[in-house]
Parts: C-alpha cells; sequence; structure tokens
C-alpha cells in the first residue's frame, strides 16, 4: 500500500499542478482578455457565470442517471481540452463562445471531485495539504509567467489548451487509483440535501462572495493604477500563503472542523472589506491577499474534509460540493459582481461573506439537534 502511495503522489501533484494552472489561466487573465476584445464587463460575468452553472447541473444528473466512474472521468478530461480548442476559434462571437463555456465547464466540473475522492481515500489528512499545495504551484507558476510575458489575447488562449492537454495526460494516469466503490443510482438518489441545508447554503453564499474577486480581482486593481504585473504578484502572493497553509494545515484539521470553517468565513469577510476600503494601496491589498491562505487553504480543506464525513455517497457528495459551491455560487457571484462592479464591489463581498457565516453557526445548532 505504501509503494502504491509512493506512486500516487506525484501523479496526483501532476494532475492538481496542470488543473490549477489551466485554472489560473482562466480566472486571472481571460476576464482582462475579454476587455481587449471589446467585451463589456456585464458580458464578462455572463460568459463566468456559464461554466460554473454546468458544475451545479451535474450532480444533479449523477444524481439520478450516472455514476461517476473511470470512463466518465477520462471523457471529462478530454472534452476539457476540447472546450479550449473551441475557445479559439469562438472568441470573437459572444453566443458561440459562451455555448464553449457551458461545455469546459460541464467536463471541468466531473474531473476535480473525482480526483479529490481519491486524495481524500488515499492519503492521511497531513498528506494531504501536501500534495494539494501542487496545485497551488501550478496557479502561482502562471500567474508569475503570464504576468510577466503576455503580449497578445490570443497567446493566453494558446496556454489554456496546453496547460487542459497536460490536465489530460497526467488526469488519465490516476484511474487504477480509484478503490471507491460506484454507487448505484438507487444509493444516490437518496442522497439528501435539506438535512444540511444551512451548510450548503453557507457554502454557496461563500462562494458568492469570492465572485467579485475570481472574476474582477485584476480589472479592479489595474483601474485603480496598480500595474498587471504588480496585480500578478498580488494573486501570487496570496497563493504563496495559501501553499504555506496547505504545507502546515495538518494539525489544525484535528480540530472541530465546522469551528474552523467559522473562523476562516469571518476572516474573509474582513479581507473583502480592506479592499473596498484600501483599493489602491498596495501594502493592504498584499495584506488581504494573505488572508487567502485562510479564506482558501484552510476553508476549502476543511469544507471537504466535512462534506467527506457527512455522507456515504462520497464521490456525490464532493461534486455536490463542488457544483453548489463553485458551481451555484460562483455562477451567482459572476453575474452579480457583474452588475455591481464598482466602487461598492467588495463591500458587498463583505457583506455576503458574513451572511455565510452567520448560516454556518445556524447549521452548526441545528446539527447538535439533528440525529447523525
Amino acid at each position: 500500500m505504501k509503494q502504491t502511495t509512493n506512486f500516487l503522489s506525484p501523479l496526483l501533484g501532476a494532475y492538481y499542478f496542470f488543473y490549477f494552472a489551466l485554472v489560473g489561466v482562466y480566472v486571472i487573465f481571460m476576464p482582462k482578455v475579454l476587455l481587449d476584445l471589446g467585451y463589456a464587463p456585464l458580458d464578462v460575468g455572463i460568459l463566468y457565470a456559464a461554466a460554473p452553472f454546468m458544475r451545479f447541473l451535474l450532480p444533479f444528473v449523477f444524481r439520478h442517471f450516472l455514476s461517476l466512474t473511470p470512463k466518465v472521468y477520462l471523457l471529462s478530461l478530454l472534452f476539457t481540452f476540447i472546450g479550449t480548442l473551441l475557445f479559439l476559434a469562438t472568441v470573437n462571437d459572444f453566443w458561440v463562445y459562451l455555448a464553449a463555456n457551458l461545455l469546459f465547464g460541464a467536463a471541468m466540473g466531473i474531473s476535480l471531485p473525482y480526483v479529490e475522492t481519491i486524495a481524500l481515500a488515499s492519503l492521511a489528512k497531513h498528506r494531504y495539504g501536501k500534495v494539494r499545495l501542487w496545485g497551488s504551484l501550478g496557479f502561482v507558476g502562471i500567474a508569475l509567467w503570464l504576468g510577466k510575458v503576455l503580449d497578445s489575447p490570443y497567446e493566453a488562449l494558446y496556454y489554456l489548451s496546453v496547460m487542459a492537454f497536460l490536465t489530460l495526460l497526467f488526469g488519465a494516469m490516476l484511474t487504477k487509483y480509484d478503490t471507491i466503490s460506484h454507487s448505484t443510482a438507487q444509493e444516490d438518489a437518496s442522497f439528501s440535501l435539506s438535512k444540511y441545508w444551512a451548510f450548503w447554503v453557507s457554502i454557496f453564499l461563500m462562494q458568492v462572495g469570492f465572485g467579485g474577486f475570481y472574476n474582477f480581482f485584476t480589472i479592479y486593481e489595474t483601474a485603480h493604477g496598480i500595474s498587471l504585473e504588480m496585480t500578478s504578484w498580488m494573486w501570487s502572493f496570496g497563493v504563496i500563503c495559501e501553499i504555506f497553509m496547505l504545507y502546515f494545515q495538518g494539525p489544525l484539521l484535528q480540530r472541530n472542523l465546522l469551528n474552523i470553517l467559522q473562523f476562516a468565513t469571518l476572516v474573509t469577510a474582513l479581507r473583502w472589506m480592506i479592499l473596498y476600503l484600501f483599493p489602491d494601496s498596495v501594502p493592504l491589498t498584499f495584506a488581504s491577499q494573505s488572508l487567502h491562505a485562510i479564506s482558501f487553504a484552510l476553508y476549502h480543506t476543511a469544507a471537504i474534509t466535512y462534506v467527506f464525513s457527512l455522507y456515504t455517497q462520497k464521490k456525490l457528495a464532493q461534486q455536490f460540493f463542488l457544483g453548489i459551491a463553485f458551481g451555484l455560487g460562483g455562477s451567482v457571484g459572476a453575474v452579480l459582481s457583474g452588475q455591481i462592479y464598482g466602487e461598492y464591489l467588495f463591500l458587498v463581498e463583505s457583506i455576503i461573506t458574513f451572511m455565510a457565516f452567520i448560516v454556518l453557526l445556524i447549521h452548526q445548532k441545528r446539527k447538535e439537534s439533528v440525529p447523525a
């Protein structure tokens, strides 16, 4: 088993590295690319709602009609790559490009929950973070590189396709490490969201609060006089802090996971408030980015571990986590941030995130009174 894990960890690390490098190009650089090509902020918000919306719909399809098998997972990797090729061909046509984003979002929404389940089932808690941090390295690496060398909009699309191909290459090797039994349609149909509804509402609101950051942080900072290269360093610094947390978070995860989630949510509300109050301050923006260690790294690991412990349908639970948080929450957050982009963007995001904290307190009280 130890030898198997030794082979598994490098493959997981490579998958995470290129998957999140792909996410980095898509999140950090593509919104500005679209603006450079003539899209309006509202158009960007709509386009960036497409992929998350597909991630939200997918778990309901899998709950009743499909199982997340190795074959389905491999097809998702292939269609992720095909989606990036379609971007190259359709980026100048809003509606066709929107359709390509729907395909891309659906494919991306399948592969990560599959891999996360393998990682959580095979690696110890302290080991997971040390493997998952390779995703952060991929994200920060592409941010620094493209922030320095990107000269034309189409270059970002080329990098997007290359990262998708490498994700396909290394991701395909992980199927032989899938030891989780595949649930039947009847077992998955019994999956209940209502039992822990407050938790699901909280993670949804938390991700809505990230909408302005993921889709408009680069635009927001450059509009306040910060250079694109400096903004890429801000992204990278946040991810460096994330990497630090992922490496050392093991002992924290032995504590009460709900308390960790509450703390991380409250810290995130503070983070957005700093961006609202001091948008043109380089030191304070870097300070807010340091909180990414808590608001993303610690929160994300605690959340997926908590979901893994709540449900017997492990893969479906991870799909719903990705679908409700990064899917529905990301979709609503993208559209909302496109609508409200301006001076009060991060004030609104801070209020929404504080609401997520309040709902998480409700979940804690309900869970204490509901039988396991």
